[in-house]
């Protein structure tokens, strides 16, 4: 998000928690996600790609609610209404394209209204067909995992999304010649394809309840949290969005000077204002000597070259807790509670301790859909795997995953691989350490001088992993580490 993205979100924000009645505030809330999917897609140089994408993103939104439908959600006067808000501001959305002077939302024109209407009438029959033929879900479920498990693929490996750019530019008539990986821009897919693999998976095992089809979709596509998390789970979002818009009319006509409003205001107010200092003062400030793949190979100063790793170490925190805390501000003003996604990270003394203040959402997310059935999968008896192994298997395969949602590319693999095995070797010290280091409590001293030995070998551990993250090849990573060391 740019800073008028953060100041047009303020004031919508602002609008619905202060000036909308709580009755109308779902529906509020829906419409500006949907047009905020568009308004943030940025351009692409493939023609109309910047409508398809927010368009596929609604569309597989909706898809995803109508396979997880539960028996228990019967069709609702709510869910027609919230069903024609969407299809009407999609279409208001295309039809900027007739408006002269006035078009667009989107980056580029959009295509005409013929193509646009095509793929409702396609769109419509998949929504139908779960709907109609509930057996249908049996199959359709797993298919919608595979699909957003392909896109994902695609979207995050340079070579299959230079060949995906090069269909797209054939299919609609320009020249494939200039096709790159970078034409694919699709915007806030990475975090919305978590929230639908939750809930796929939570319908799998039976742990979904009913939801009504228009705070599915806000829970999915809203607007604070679109593009930069946190991954929220969508019992504890739809349930907070009920709290904030029960549609009573007391609460509607709560007077501008009750302490709950003014808390509510002065909560997301500092969150934002804080948000928008890391991110656009701290994080912008360090981004001007933080380690990039430019200034890596001029550098030839050992001292230097920790100068810059640490102030990019810096710089991905401000910048990911920055717009974090904006997300959480924009939420607290409309009555969200959107979770916390760090905890102070760079304190932590050691790296477990890490990744559970890191990007925490993400991570919950891998442990509960990934690391802990698998390795409940490991420990069967049909395997009788070693403990250890599992241990292993489980953290390097959990954080390569993790490496590649980044980008399936060597570097991000080998980021993964480098937390991965560390947290492996901290799970095998503190194990050992566990009894022959019991008398540590009784020694404050002691213990004050391990824990900061802890604090410094995991911070530094964490910030030459992320020589990896920043540069885009392993031979310009490896000579880093060997400027880094003076060899």
């Amino acid at each position: 998000m740019t800073l008028t993205h953060i100041l047009v979100f303020a004031l919508v924000s602002l609008v619905v928690g202060w000036a909308v009645p709580s009755r109308w505030r779902g529906w509020v809330l829906l419409g500006a996600s949907l047009l905020a999917v568009y308004w943030l897609q940025p351009s692409t140089p493939i023609r109309y790609l910047d409508f398809w994408f927010p368009t596929a993103s609604i569309l597989l939104t909706v898809i995803t609610w109508a396979a997880t439908r539960t028996p228990q959600a019967q069709p609702s006067r709510r869910g027609m209404v919230g069903a024609a808000l969407v299809v009407g501001l999609i279409l208001v959305v295309a039809l900027l394209r007739y408006a002269g002077p006035a078009c667009c939302l989107t980056p580029s024109r959009p295509p005409d209204i013929w193509r646009v209407l095509g793929v409702f009438a396609m769109a419509a029959l998949l929504v139908a067909i779960p709907i109609r033929f509930p057996v249908s879900k049996r199959f359709l479920v797993p298919a919608i995992i595979f699909l957003i498990l392909g896109l994902f693929i695609m979207l995050k490996s340079p070579a299959i999304s230079r060949w995906a750019s090069e269909w797209l530019r054939v299919s609609g008539g320009q020249s494939a010649l200039l096709a790159a990986a970078s034409d694919l821009p699709w915007l806030g897919f990475s975090y919305l394809a978590f929230r639908l693999l939750h809930v796929l998976r939570d319908y799998q095992g039976g742990k979904l309840p009913a939801y009504d089809f228009g705070e599915f979709v806000t829970y999915a596509i809203f607007y604070p949290s679109y593009t930069a998390g946190p991954i929220d789970r969508s019992q504890r979002f739809i349930g907070d969005l009920r709290s904030a818009t029960p549609g009573k009319i007391s609460e509607a006509l709560k007077p501008v000077n009750d302490p709950a409003r003014q808390e509510q205001f002065v909560q997301g107010g500092t969150r934002i204002l804080v948000g928008l200092f890391k991110k656009f003062v701290v994080a912008d400030g360090l981004a001007l000597i933080a380690l990039n793949s430019q200034n890596a190979v001029q550098v030839t100063s050992t001292l230097w070259m920790w100068v810059l790793l640490y102030a990019y170490a810096l710089r991905i925190y401000f910048d990911f807790a920055g717009y974090t805390d904006i997300a959480l501000g924009l939420a607290r003003w409309v009555g969200i509670r959107l979770p916390e996604n760090f905890d102070r990270p760079y304190l932590k003394q050691n790296l477990t301790a890490f990744w559970n203040s890191w990007h925490m959402t993400l991570a919950q997310w891998f442990r509960a859909y990934f690391f802990n059935p698998f390795t409940r999968y490991l420990r069967s008896r049909r395997l009788n795997i070693p403990t250890w192994v599992i241990i292993f298997i489980g953290q390097l395969s959990t954080m390569l995953l993790i490496g590649l949602w980044h980008g399936i590319t060597w570097n991000y693999a080998a980021w993964g691989a480098w937390h991965g095995v560390g947290l492996f070797m901290h799970n095998r010290w503190s194990d050992w350490t566990r009894s022959r280091l019991s008398g540590i409590v009784e020694r404050p001293q002691l213990r004050k001088v391990m824990a900061f030995g802890g604090w410094l070998l995991t911070f530094n551990y964490i910030a030459l992993g992320w020589v990896f993250f920043a540069l885009p090849s392993l031979e310009l990573a490896l000579d880093v580490f060997k400027s880094l060391f003076g060899i």
